[in-house]
């Protein structure tokens, strides 16, 4: 064989170990689901940190990859519908965020791989057997520390230390929440507080939970990490503001549409971690061996201008704990 025949054949071979490596075919984009539980507009910045890690693997929308977005609008009764629609689709991996959307690909597929971003309890909810080894079609990234909630809490009564009741929202067809807000009221006894549970299935039950909320008069609001919260923030906070309730949530996204103060994960980071689990399963790895990766860094923000609509001074502690304060 001729020298540049050998170079041309192993320049080729070589291309196309490459292709094979991300087992894709020669002049076809792989097929890429996301399960999105509220909007596009509302997800934007959860969705932009996905597509950029992307970018960054080397993939390019349309000539690598296609991303296939369906959106449940807060309503998680359409899951299994949505998951079907990706399946349908000819997705090779399907990303969702959150306890529910989780489970409705676990009962929908167990062949289809399904990178979690930001689930609860994944073993203790039933969703894959271990952290460092999930088995079944399964992993991810968890959102779960110990004693978050409590950690909340406690920053809550350094926030306001006359705090004596408070109203909890949680929802009870997140798996995660049965034993999260378990969590909370543990926490409120060892405070000496007062617990207002308010189940919410879905943003139409919030009229009910405020209703409560005026009937019962807590001094604050805790809102459980749920999609469901998070795709009615504005509405949520509109109601703690014209309430004058302080409130510690699981999400920035809330303080940022005029909450108090959150406490938590990067969720965006999570998202673009998400995305190193695609490649590596795009590349021919098995969620099945991919350990679960869970937080290391847990997030301050506090909103300065709410503080001071509500009278409240923040303590010099507080403010030196805080990752970010919005003026």
């Amino acid at each position: 064989m001729r020298r540049r025949e050998f170079i041309t054949l192993l320049v080729g071979a070589t291309a196309l170990a490459s292709g094979r490596a991300r087992g894709q075919p020669a002049g076809l984009p792989r097929r890429i689901g996301f399960l999105g539980n509220s909007t596009a507009e509302l997800e934007a910045n959860l969705v932009g940190p996905f597509r950029k890690a992307l970018r960054e693997l080397g993939y390019a929308e349309g000539r690598d990859i296609v991303v296939e977005y369906r959106w449940a609008e807060g309503d998680y009764e359409r899951f299994p519908a949505l998951v079907n629609e990706l399946i349908a689709s000819g997705a090779e991996v399907i990303v969702t965020a959150g306890t529910p959307a989780a489970f409705a690909v676990k009962n929908a597929t167990k062949s289809i791989p399904c990178v979690m971003v930001a689930v609860g309890n994944p073993v203790g909810t039933g969703l894959v057997a271990s952290l460092g080894r999930p088995g079944g079609n399964l992993t991810g990234l968890t959102s779960i520390a110990p004693d978050l909630e409590g950690k909340r809490l406690a920053l809550l009564r350094e926030m306001v230390p006359s705090l004596s009741h408070f109203a909890v929202l949680w929802n009870p067809a997140n798996a995660f929440h049965v034993g999260a807000v378990k969590g909370v009221e543990a926490a409120a006894d060892a405070l000496h507080m007062k617990m207002l549970s308010l189940p919410v299935h879905g943003s139409e039950q919030l009229d009910d939970a405020f209703a409560a909320i005026l009937a019962e008069r807590p001094g604050a609001l805790v809102v459980l990490a749920d999609r469901v919260f998070l795709h009615s923030r504005d509405r949520i906070m509109a109601f703690a503001g014209q309430q004058r309730l302080p409130g510690v949530y699981a999400y920035r996204e809330l303080v940022e549409a005029g909450g108090l103060m959150s406490y938590g994960p990067n969720y965006a980071e999570m998202h673009a971690s998400a995305a190193k689990f695609v490649d590596k399963i795009l590349r021919g790895a098995k969620p099945a061996d991919l350990p679960i990766e869970q937080p290391i860094k847990f997030e301050l923000v506090i909103n300065s201008r709410t503080a001071k609509a509500l009278g409240i001074e923040v303590s010099p502690t507080l403010l030196a704990l805080a990752d970010e304060v919005i003026e």
